[in-house]
């Protein structure tokens, strides 16, 4: 794991550019590039390779090779393991650097970013476990016949991941699709490529053979579609905006490809007065502002028991008004920068809406200093469930304080929402709890915690909040075609 900072530590020294295809850095072919950001300063830090459709069709084919003519196609499980594992260990002696070089280019704190990294690793070496433990079955079936199944790879996979978790959702798509054998064409968020490309240079050292793992930066209108037309990708794995999925999923008809989406929320963080409010306050805290609430699962609509709301709103004001805000690379500093401009420009115009449509703002609500792209903790009070606020995901740290009164209200308001990521409730009363989470229509639901998620649970969406399932056994299925065998027997 990287040392916890106790310093801050250096600007980090920018290795890689270009993109990754057949385990060679290159120069896209028509020589595009754009500028990534710095987001706490809003300067330029780097020019970035740009792919096009010519580049994604090279990374395919290299992908293709790999998949059914290289040395990857005939290499044993527990070879790809242990590649998975040698990967794990050279990210963890280099965490600090990778820790480093994603707050830079991300912009949350290095603490969350050394967090992070524990996840990485975790999620590798989890996965490198299983890779020599992907089985078939045998069938019992009528007449002289064996009937077995295989799990086989889907095949050359595209990969496209967000900008709030460079290097986490990388490891969530990286260690089932390579522990199933599949090939790998990822393109990272246009705003964070830096982190990723750095990793891909680690793979390279770990000794994964050519065409295996390719990277390609670039935007999602030229780069991002090309991946998902290509006609020789086989599966495409998309986390990001429910928007884009719909694209994704249009595009994706044409040839029939697996898809698999990760989207957003507008997570329910129920507190009932039984609960311990000390924990309560801590984890709603910590539900919305963590990562300056760039996270999907955001505990963004924050209902508290009617009994208990004035001294509850009080108490997380308190904190909001007291966190430090300021350079991410910093130690001491608890909340980072937006990660760009417009994602600034869009959650004041949320601040906007929601004191224009009635809400009461009671801290917060402001964009912090002159440079960079900070906005303050912000509180909305006597929100009703129809306003903006409440509805849309904004993704900022930005809560929407709804008062209730009893259980079965709600789970219905809870669940009055297109989205269905994550749900929490706080409570002592367990019957109150086990109910809650049978009732409310999400993928993970938390009781007494908020934000606990690891490499072995499943985790995604209801309704627009995604399909499918990342981590654990069940990704695992989504990264595997299962056949079935039968032999006439005498």
């Amino acid at each position: 794991m990287a040392p916890t900072a106790t310093a801050r530590p250096s600007t980090p020294t920018i290795k890689q550019t270009r993109l990754l295809i057949d385990n060679q850095w290159v120069d896209p072919v028509d020589g595009g590039s754009f500028e990534t950001y710095n987001p706490a300063t809003g300067e330029v830090i780097a020019n970035v390779a740009a792919a096009t459709a010519a580049d994604v069709d090279k990374a395919v084919k290299a992908a293709r090779r790999a998949l059914e003519k290289g040395p990857w196609s005939t290499m044993g499980a527990s070879e790809r393991g242990r590649l998975m594992y040698k990967l794990a260990d050279l990210i963890e002696s280099h965490a600090a650097e990778l820790a480093t070089l994603e707050s830079f280019n991300c912009g949350k704190t290095i603490s969350d970013s050394q967090g992070d990294l524990a996840g990485v690793i975790k999620s590798l070496r989890y996965y490198a476990g299983w890779a020599d433990k992907i089985e078939g079955r045998t069938i019992p079936v009528d007449g002289s016949f064996l009937s077995y199944t295989l799990r086989q790879p889907v095949g050359v996979v595209g990969q496209i991941i967000p900008w709030n978790f460079p290097l986490l959702m990388l490891a969530w798509k990286w260690s089932p699709a390579l522990a199933c054998g599949n090939t790998i064409v990822m393109k990272p968020a246009e705003q964070t490529p830096l982190t990723a490309l750095r990793v891909a240079e680690l793979a390279l050292e770990a000794g994964f053979p050519s065409g295996v793992i390719n990277i390609l930066n670039g935007m999602g209108e030229t780069a991002g579609a090309a991946l998902v037309a290509h006609p020789d990708v086989d599966k495409i794995a998309f986390t990001g905006h429910v928007d884009t999925a719909k694209i994704i999923q249009r595009q994706a008809a044409e040839t029939l490809k697996r898809t698999t989406f990760e989207l957003g929320g507008k997570s329910p963080n129920v507190i009932f007065a039984d609960a311990d409010l000390d924990n309560a306050v801590a984890g709603a805290f910590h539900a919305i502002y963590f990562h300056g609430g760039q996270c999907c699962t955001a505990g963004s609509r924050l209902f508290v028991e009617e009994r208990i709301h004035p001294e509850f709103v009080e108490r997380l004001a308190e904190k909001a008004k007291a966190r430090s805000i300021g350079d991410p690379l910093d130690p001491s500093t608890q909340q980072g920068p937006q990660v760009s401009q417009e994602q600034l420009d869009k959650i004041l115009h949320y601040v906007d809406l929601g004191k224009s449509q009635g809400a009461k703002l009671l801290t917060g609500g402001e964009r912090v200093g002159k440079q960079g792209f900070f906005v303050a903790p912000t509180i909305f009070d006597n929100v009703k469930d129809d306003m903006a606020i409440a509805r849309d995901e904004i993704f900022g740290p930005v809560v929407s304080v709804l008062p209730f009164r009893g259980v079965e209200e709600v789970v219905e308001r809870a669940n009055n929402t297109s989205y269905g990521l994550a749900a929490a409730i706080w409570t002592k009363d367990l019957d109150k709890a086990h109910l809650f989470a049978k009732q409310v229509k999400a993928g993970t639901v938390w009781v007494n915690c908020y934000h606990v998620v690891e490499s072995n649970t499943p985790f995604g969406g209801f309704k627009m909040s995604g399909q499918g399932r990342e981590n654990g056994e069940a990704a695992i299925e989504h990264y595997t075609e299962l056949k079935t065998v039968t032999i006439k027997l005498g």
